[in-house]
């Protein structure tokens, strides 16, 4: 039990707060505290998300048969295609969370993997500054940025595992060795998520930074010392190394590439991978951190490491060009521009008060229990995205023939009504790489839409109220509703299909 000290002198009595109490109950922590609960707020109370469906069959089949899925088994269209699990690490907390407490549960690892990581952002932030004031400050800037990918989402593990990368880096840099963490963080991320190879390539540009030496204006690079040489190579190739240390081997490592030069219909139709529209509120965050980034070093005019000019090029090329790189935007830049502010904000530890910290806390982490979602606004959640209303008449739908699906909705289809084979989901790749992705395209833009739904032999449609297929195939001959609400209609074909083609 903690109690507080009593100093007697000089015949006044004076409250000496403990050590323990003062680092636990500390304006550092209390700051802490706020940003959880700022960021909590900011958390949709959601785990719609078109991708969770099908993580959750991934995680469940491995658990189950023990054995990692290298083939479709959820389509009917690319079924027994080559296929492998690349997030497979990643999917098994939301599916063990799941098991443990329903939605709950995948809500909850959503909140605590996005909290880590503004928590980190926090801490490489403080790490930059030396001002927990300055780097609270810009975590507000973080939210807002990184909430492109809020919810419940594989790519937050790789966030995580950046964070961890960029702390064992600035750690190194100010003699604080934790590189031979380094392989074993990659063995993991690569394991979790694509985004392994970010955090490789600014590993090479901090090890390269420190192969030269000079000074160029306001940029300063300083030349590694022999043993630091050494040790960062080293723990690159171990590293690298580590990549292959997956149940697919050199596949999964080359996946990444796949992703980038292979996958152009992804990319090109896919909401996040479009570019930063300036007019939205996140695009002028966006050129607001950028401005001050800029003010501040002409006002102040300070020196920066070349890596750090270079990790801000990154992350600024990253976010201008794709709105799904926000996130590594916000990892990336704000620490540096909370160095930059830290000098008008100095934090004095002798002024903290325990004592009116502690009360605050205790409220923001009881706002934090009474605001955390019941598990039926959690399923209710996604009505306005996926046929919620429809479940029940989908359960004890057996489909005679194959069923056209939204894109949005197959991996809510492959979690929830699993007696139908999809035509299609969110893992683009499997679906670009068959073909499968560009005729739904067409056949959902009203291009071919009839000679497609030939082509696969499509008996039903299953899809949202309001696109123009449905409109289309309500007043087509030779269609008829089967069920109908507010976000979701079911069409079925009426007439042979081989008549449909006379």
């Amino acid at each position: 039990m903690v109690t507080c000290v009593i100093e007697e002198k000089k015949g006044s009595i004076r409250w000496r707060t403990p050590r323990l109490v003062k680092k636990l109950c500390g304006f550092p922590v209390l700051l802490a505290v706020l940003l959880a609960l700022v960021a909590f707020l900011a958390i949709p109370k959601s785990i719609a998300d078109p991708d969770i469906g099908w993580h959750l069959r991934n995680a469940e089949h491995q658990l189950h048969a023990h054995a990692f899925l290298r083939q479709d088994v959820y389509s009917f269209t690319t079924h027994g295609k080559p296929w492998m699990d690349h997030e497979w690490l990643s999917e098994i907390p939301f599916y063990l969370a799941w098991r443990a407490f329903g939605p709950r549960g995948i809500f909850f690892v959503t909140v605590a993997a996005i909290e880590a990581i503004l928590l980190g952002i926090l801490g490489l932030g403080y790490l930059e500054s030396k001002s927990i004031k300055a780097a609270f400050l810009t975590c507000f800037a973080a939210i807002f940025l990184a909430g492109v990918s809020f919810g419940p989402r594989t790519l937050l593990f790789g966030w995580m595992f950046l964070v961890i990368e960029l702390g064992i880096l600035y750690s190194f840099e100010r003699e604080r060795d934790h590189l031979w963490a380094l392989p074993f963080v990659f063995l993991l991320w690569v394991n979790a998520h694509g985004s392994w190879m970010i955090g490789l390539v600014l590993l090479g540009i901090f090890v390269v930074s420190g192969l030269v030496e000079g000074t160029w204006g306001s940029i300063e690079a300083r030349r590694w010392t022999h043993p630091q040489m050494w040790k960062l190579a080293r723990v690159s190739v171990l590293s690298v190394l580590a990549l292959f240390v997956n149940p697919y081997g050199w596949r999964l490592v080359l996946y990444p590439f796949d992703m980038a030069f292979h996958q152009k219909l992804n990319i090109a139709n896919v909401e996040e991978w479009k570019s930063l529209d300036f007019h939205t509120p996140r695009g002028k965050i966006v050129l607001g951190t950028l401005a001050a980034v800029i003010l501040l070093q002409l006002v102040r005019r300070r020196k920066w490491m070349l890596h750090e000019v270079l990790f801000v090029l990154v992350g600024t090329y990253a976010a201008l060009t794709y709105s799904r790189f926000l996130f590594l935007a916000a990892i990336l830049v704000l620490p540096f521009l909370a160095k930059d502010l830290a000098e008008w904000m100095p934090y004095y530890a002798d002024r903290d008060k325990p004592w009116l910290n502690a009360p605050i806390m205790l409220g923001a982490m009881v706002a934090l229990v009474l605001l955390f979602p019941t598990d039926r606004k959690l399923r209710d959640s996604g009505s306005s995205l996926f046929p919620v209303q429809a479940l029940t008449y989908l359960e004890h739908f057996h489909p005679q023939g194959n069923v056209l699906n939204d894109y949005l909705w197959g991996g809510y289809l492959i979690w929830n009504v699993r007696q139908v084979p999809v035509f299609i989901d969110s893992r683009v790749d499997v679906f670009e790489r068959n073909g499968v992705l560009a005729d739904y395209l067409h056949a959902a833009r009203i291009q071919d839409s009839l000679q497609i739904l030939d082509k696969y032999s499509i008996q039903y449609v299953l899809f949202s109220n309001h696109v123009p297929l449905s409109y289309l195939l309500e007043h087509t001959p030779g269609w008829k509703v089967d069920y109908q609400d507010k976000t979701t209609i079911l069409l079925e074909r009426t007439k042979h299909l081989a008549q449909g083609k006379q």
